[in-house]
């Protein structure tokens, strides 16, 4: 799809009875709002829909709420789980008084991004190739009161069904904890739904690759090809969507919250970026692991602001749960090209054109916009002001004894110490206008209402240690 035209002639081709409008919200969620073909003429999809931004978490206030949400054509795909014949398409946000894209939108923050690597001169692409992880559970119950708080989670693969009595029998077939990567079925349960999830996102215009079980009990993954930066976190958005729908039609539950699981691995959202200029890789050359200096500085902007980076690309008070030492997420701020314990790896690859960076600490909770967008920029300031990462770590760092541990910068250990990181640093990402104040300080507010709500509600562990003392 190019223009208006064009999204009307593909409603005509498929009988479409509705068009569904769609933007991400600053957490990261799609909100929509449906029309009846009837009203979609070329110039509503020229001109933009009106709606209520007040109604929206940390946009506007009830006084300027009126807002346009301007949809882009390239985006136009049938929805496949709608009962009626339904387009998507996505939309950017605009102020209705000046036209001008609307400071606080996430897309928007990204498509800067990209404008702002243009007028440095530095390249004119960033790619970006994230793989999210996510768990599959069958049964979700919690509850969050005043006298109660309490979860219990099952999945088919849980370990504490191999003796449960089970209508039909008791099959058995279950990986352990840290079991999962990557034994084929019976004791992957997942091939079917995960086939259909990669399926569905290729009729909706995805570019797929492949999938697979992964290391903890129903949890898995599928992957997608990389793309530039804005279109990335279109993907993104389509791949959470495709993923939570397909598993609600399998009467199963899917989740990317990092940590759902006790002593089991949690889910990350690994993300590869590179830079390009003029169709070649701004990120090969001849120095550590084949890679340019524009590279190493580019991952010493990384390792610099991963701190203040933790507020967007680990969002959430359970991101913390993750992120802890002994498991596969990397808390040690490092760069290697053999070590996935480092936060930042040089995945091997002997084609200058595959040279990139694979930043490890980021989880599905982030809003994909803002975190690839904030990656970038921290890698850009890096760049910019030529900071040298240090040595690479070509070692175990969970095995480095802790004379020479304690020496290794970590990444934030909660979202409280996130906020205040970026608080205190959040310059290299007002850079071209990509990021403004205002948005970082109303995203940070929705963030502090989460940190104060789970910092003063006790917790179960609490009453294991403290009731009787």
């Amino acid at each position: 799809m190019s223009d208006a035209k064009s999204v009307l002639d593909l409603i005509a081709a498929e009988n479409a009875e509705y068009v569904d409008f769609r933007f991400t919200d600053p957490r990261g969620k799609w909100q929509h709002i449906t029309y009846d073909i009837s009203e979609v003429t070329e110039e509503l999809l020229t001109e933009g829909i009106m709606f209520d931004g007040s109604s929206i978490a940390g946009w506007k206030a009830i006084n300027e709420s009126d807002m346009i949400m301007a949809p882009d054509a390239s985006t136009a795909a049938i929805d496949p789980f709608y009962a009626q014949k339904t387009v998507n398409i996505i939309c950017d946000i605009l102020e209705p008084g000046t036209g001008e894209p609307y400071s606080r939108d996430p897309r928007g923050t990204a498509k800067k991004a990209e404008a702002y690597l243009k007028q440095t001169g530095i390249g004119d692409t960033i790619y970006c190739g994230p793989e999210a992880e996510f768990f599959i559970f069958d049964d979700v119950r919690y509850d969050v009161s005043s006298h109660r708080v309490a979860y219990e989670i099952s999945g088919p693969e849980s370990p504490a069904n191999t003796w449960k009595e089970i209508e039909g029998g008791n099959l058995a077939h279950r990986p352990g904890p840290k079991g999962g990567y990557f034994p084929v079925n019976p004791l992957d349960s997942g091939q079917d739904f995960r086939s259909e999830m990669l399926s569905t996102m290729k009729k909706m215009g995805v570019p797929v690759e492949k999938h697979h079980h992964e290391v903890a009990t129903n949890q898995h993954e599928l992957g997608f090809k990389y793309s530039p930066l804005s279109q990335c976190g279109d993907l993104m958005q389509t791949y959470k969507y495709v993923i939570h729908n397909v598993a609600q039609a399998y009467g199963l539950s899917a989740t990317f919250m990092p940590k759902p699981i006790k002593g089991d691995n949690g889910s990350g959202m690994h993300v590869h970026q590179s830079i390009w200029k003029a169709g070649k890789p701004v990120f090969a050359g001849n120095r550590y692991a084949d890679l340019s200096d524009t590279c190493l500085h580019f991952i010493g902007g990384i390792l610099k602001h991963a701190k203040a980076l933790n507020a967007f690309t680990n969002p959430s008070t359970n991101s913390y749960k993750r992120l802890v030492p002994g498991y596969e997420a990397p808390v040690l701020l490092a760069y290697s090209a053999r070590n996935r314990s480092a936060s930042c790896r040089i995945p091997y690859t002997s084609n200058p054109k595959a040279k990139r960076v694979e930043i490890r600490f980021p989880d599905p909770t982030a809003n994909p916009y803002l975190a690839y967008t904030a990656i970038f920029m921290a890698g850009m300031d890096g760049i910019m002001n030529k900071i040298n990462p240090g040595e690479a770590m070509d070692k175990n760092l969970y095995d480095l004894p802790p004379e020479e541990l304690k020496e290794i910068p970590t990444v934030c250990g909660s979202l409280r110490e996130a906020l205040l990181a970026v608080e205190a640093d959040h310059e290299f990402l007002l850079k071209g206008n990509v990021f403004t104040k205002d948005q970082i300080e109303s995203y940070a507010e929705i963030k502090w209402d989460e940190v104060l709500a789970y910092e003063t509600t006790p917790h179960p562990i609490e009453f294991a240690t403290s009731y009787s003392v």
